[in-house]
């Protein structure tokens, strides 16, 4: 018999890790596993077995960080990171879309220095990759926000906590040493609302953005399915009494929701958009435009900037990225306001096309919490000094010092 060869020792180590995976605990009807329908999308997301990285400085790439972040993170909280709606068809669309853009390298460009600096309203980041909101990140480790400021905090990212935070806005704030944005969720009563803008605000939040592209979570079955496959007992954290969806919600600490508030509200209209404007000083952004048409409707409202955004999959199952939705917003937008892109980024090629077809900057949500659930804070730092590397390698290829010589001549549609 002959001696097992140093590849084929990891590939069998590989597939033993595949086969513990949870993913597999929440496969699909029909068979079709969840972990074939995210992992068949590219070659590269073929990452070692997490036991092959001791340290998050020995990840090469975020879907190394996913790997072990896999390990880590109990099965319904993979599930509800992991969810779209429905058959995952957009959480797939937004990545998929990526492969039909194609970079187009020049030669004989002086990069020595790059210049990866991008100024949003009143502020000059070093660099344009945002650090999205998610919600929950004490689901994925103990040290949850808190992790992910001090990371931001460490490489200047710019950070935007979600509604439904488990560490609150002044904490975060502190663990960042800077102000952050604030997302929010509209809820089904105004007075509740307005209270969650207003805290926003008093610790200093610059900008609030308002999410417009999730008016209910129906229909996110692998998150159903993840549920049912975790032994634990979800009501040591979930309370199935009134109001329970917000224990461990901070924005809410304080606040009555113990009678009929709904977390998410289908009633948001441009009525509303003005609402929140005279209520706030802070800039309000919309999340979650994807045609030219709102695009349009959003200037009209004079907001201060859009986010394109699907959310990440989980909202609606359109089956369109948001990378080909970009470039309709960003032409109907004509450079009045910014325009920030998330959904799918996993890659600092991924990126360079989206600020090739116009966005100002990207905002990143999976894969800095794969870098959290697997090793803490350090995770998160390698996550975003991954994706930074990387962006920057693509700006040397392409010929391309800084952030304004990327254009749409940098790519082309495969």
């Amino acid at each position: 018999m002959p001696t097992p060869t140093s590849d084929s020792v990891n590939r069998r180590k590989f597939l033993q890790f595949l086969a513990a995976s949870p993913l597999f605990a929440y496969a699909g009807a029909g068979g079709v596993a969840l972990a074939s329908r995210s992992r068949a999308w590219s070659a590269e997301n073929l990452a070692p077995p997490g036991a092959l990285l001791p340290s998050a400085a020995d990840a090469f790439n975020v879907f190394d960080l996913e790997a072990v972040a896999r390990t880590k993170i109990p099965v319904a909280h993979l599930a509800y990171l992991d969810t779209g709606v429905e058959g995952d068809v957009t959480v797939r669309a937004n990545r998929e879309g990526f492969a039909k853009i194609q970079l187009r390298p020049r030669r004989l460009v002086d990069t020595t220095r790059l210049d990866t600096s991008v100024k949003l309203f009143d502020t000059t980041w070093p660099t344009p990759i945002i650090i999205a909101p998610v919600a929950s990140h004490c689901a994925f480790h103990d040290d949850g926000e808190l992790a992910v400021a001090r990371a931001a905090r460490a490489r200047n990212h710019l950070q935007c906590l979600s509604t439904w935070c488990t560490t609150s806005v002044e904490d975060v704030t502190s663990a960042r040493g800077a102000p952050v944005w604030f997302q929010l969720y509209a809820t089904t009563q105004w007075e509740i609302t307005r209270a969650l803008v207003q805290r926003a605000e008093a610790a200093g939040c610059p900008v609030v953005a308002l999410t417009i592209d999730n008016p209910t979570n129906i229909g996110r079955e692998t998150l159903e399915r993840g549920k049912r496959r975790d032994p634990r007992d979800c009501t040591e954290c979930h309370s199935p009494r009134a109001g329970g969806i917000f224990k461990r919600k901070s924005m809410f600490e304080g606040l009555d929701v113990s009678g009929l508030v709904g977390p998410l509200t289908p009633h948001l209209t441009w009525d509303f958009v003005k609402r929140l404007q005279d209520t706030t000083k802070m800039k309000v952004v919309l999340k979650g435009i994807v045609t030219a048409e709102d695009a349009t409707l959003a200037l009209q409202h004079q907001v201060a900037g859009i986010v394109v955004s699907n959310h990440g999959g989980r909202g609606e199952e359109s089956g369109r990225s948001t990378i080909e939705s970009l470039p309709e917003v960003v032409a109907a937008v004509g450079g009045k306001i910014p325009v920030l892109v998330d959904g799918g980024f996993r890659r600092g090629t991924d990126i360079f096309k989206a600020l090739a077809l116009g966005a100002n900057a990207v905002c990143v949500g999976r894969p800095y919490i794969w870098g959290l659930g697997a090793y803490g804070q350090p995770g998160v730092e390698r996550c975003l000094e991954i994706l930074t590397v990387e962006l920057e390698v693509a700006m040397r290829h392409m010929g391309t010092p800084t952030l304004a010589s990327i254009t749409r001549s940098s790519v082309q549609r495969a």
